[in-house]
């Protein structure tokens, strides 16, 4: 029998998508776009936010500082190395907060030991510092062994209990590089629950990563075992194969709670909204076939598949596309809509747009319709990701493209972009017309990024379909993603390049050091 959900015990959700999940090579975020997701995470009832690392940069500082300050009902946290100045800076940016919170670590596992050249002794007396250095500055702590899962357990148990009794309140087991699987992740729990003294005072929470496609099992484990906090990201988005998906171990909660008897305070109904938002502030699309949010997740093409779908929807699928926030209504768009039934559309999508936004996605909406006879929901979603910028921060923009291509060489494309507010115009040759364009857009904009990726998909069927175009690009290890629609596919890419290197641009922004601030390396943290 399940347990009545008042009496399970609560799972908090800890969101680092804003952190972890924007390491991520070329996920990149602006600042509005971090604030607008904080909010998002805020509302679906998220309730710890790791919204940064404020020693990173200055702009990282500022975005912290300001979600601190927005925040409603979630903690903010902010991540720190054991250092005295990350720890301070990363107080002065959370303390706004109306629920601060102090998330510091350190490389425990004989690997991680060998980078600052410490002895178990002096870690350990490292940890006992820096951590009671942070519990004197909040009361909400959080300590994290990196590494832990390849950490000597009479170590991981040593410096656990030395976190604990220096006054941490949170102490994370983090799966660093996704070595662990789901028994080892629940023999780990349980190991520190029963070993080390204060154990049972505190909260464990588990943080994997999903090199070996583990990590939604890994964590379950781990909260069976009793870590009752789970350290996710929308989308699974991380460093290399990315983080536990918050939408998957919070539907697994609810669908299986039959087997998982916790409860989550996570309004479900918000996740694909999220979802659409993440992937498309980051620039890294949801895979088809992804658990909960992909396109396809609630697709069925066998006939027997379809015809038990007719009969009983339970028949082939163990949850409702409505708890995503998936509506089954179809409304065809085209010319003739309205503004009412483009508004009630993007709402069943997950997209609630003030009178200014949908004014102007009304008119984008509208030259597509032009171009189109029916507008699909995938049409709709794609026109979304196209707007979700917001021109007025962007210096670089596409203003004219007319491209001559053919079976005679040779293929031009003239082009005109408005840079920093000032139109530039060339025209440039290459081997076809998507070349041409892109060396057009370097000839206005030199710069030594290296093009590492180009991908062209149709976003629905037919010769009138939209394409989108993915670009990578890379310079200095700095990676950076874009991506755009438009029903000319040539457009689509330059769109696409040029908002690649508007990316390019924040990313060379977030690397300047503040005055007082010197800029660190934070990949594979956690």
């Amino acid at each position: 029998m399940t347990t009545d959900k008042s009496q399970q015990d609560q799972v908090l959700i800890f969101d680092t998508t804003l952190r972890d999940g924007e390491q991520s090579p070329g996920a990149t975020m602006t600042h509005d776009e971090k604030l607008e997701i904080a909010s998002l995470l805020d509302e679906m009832g998220v309730d710890i936010i790791e919204a940064g690392f404020p020693i990173a940069s200055e702009g990282d500082f500022k975005a912290v500082s300001e979600i601190a300050k927005r925040s409603r009902n979630s903690v903010i946290c902010g991540l720190a190395r054991a250092q005295f100045g990350d720890i301070d800076r990363c107080w002065e940016a959370v303390k706004h907060a109306a629920r601060p919170r102090i998330h510091t670590f350190i490389g425990t596992s004989p690997l991680h030991r060998a980078i600052p050249n410490l002895t178990q002794d002096e870690m350990a007396e490292r940890i006992h510092e820096t951590v009671s250095h942070a519990r004197n500055l909040c009361d909400n702590v959080q300590w994290s062994p990196m590494d832990a899962t390849r950490t000597e357990h009479d170590y991981l148990c040593r410096v656990v209990e030395i976190a604990i009794k220096a006054g941490a309140t949170t102490i994370n087991i983090p799966d660093t590089v996704g070595y662990t699987a789901p028994r080892e992740s629940a023999d780990l729990i349980r190991m520190l629950l029963e070993r080390v003294p204060g154990a049972d005072e505190i909260v464990f929470a588990t943080h994997c990563h999903n090199d070996l496609g583990m990590a939604t099992a890994n964590a379950l484990a781990a909260v069976e075992a009793g870590a009752r906090q789970i350290e996710c990201t929308i989308n699974g988005l991380g460093e290399r194969a990315g983080n536990t998906a918050l939408e998957e171990v919070v539907m697994a909660l609810k669908v299986r709670n039959d087997i998982m008897p916790f409860r989550t305070g996570i309004d479900t109904k918000k996740l694909i909204h999220i979802s659409r938002r993440v992937a498309t502030v980051s620039g890294f699309p949801v895979q088809y076939n992804k658990a909960i949010v992909g396109k396809n997740a609630f697709a069925h093409e066998s006939g027997i598949h379809q015809d038990g779908m007719l009969k009983n929807a339970e028949t082939f699928e163990i949850m409702r596309p409505e708890d995503i926030g998936l509506s089954e209504t179809n409304l065809v768009m085209g010319k003739h809509s309205g503004r009412a039934a483009l508004r009630a559309k993007l709402a069943e999508l997950g997209f609630e747009l003030a009178d200014n936004q949908l004014k102007d996605v009304f008119v984008r909406f509208k030259a597509l319709a032009d171009r189109k006879k029916e507008v699909y929901e995938d049409d709709l979603l794609a026109l979304m990701r196209d707007s979700g910028s917001d021109p007025a921060n962007e210096r670089i923009q596409v203003k004219f493209l007319r491209v001559i291509c053919g079976t005679e060489a040779p293929q031009s494309a003239d082009l005109t972009l408005t840079i920093d507010g000032v139109d530039k115009q060339i025209t440039a040759q290459g081997d076809g017309p998507v070349d041409a364009t892109f060396n057009a857009v370097k000839a206005l904009f030199p710069h030594s990024a290296r093009l590492q990726l180009y991908q062209v998909h149709a976003v629905t069927e037919g010769t009138d379909a939209q394409a989108t175009v993915s670009v990578r690009m890379e310079e200095d290890g700095k990676i950076v993603h874009g991506e755009a629609a438009d029903t000319d596919t040539v457009v689509a890419s330059a769109k696409a390049y040029v908002n690649a290197l508007n990316r390019l641009l924040v990313r060379r922004e977030k690397s300047k050091p503040g005055d007082d601030v010197k800029t660190v390396s934070y990949k594979d943290v956690s």
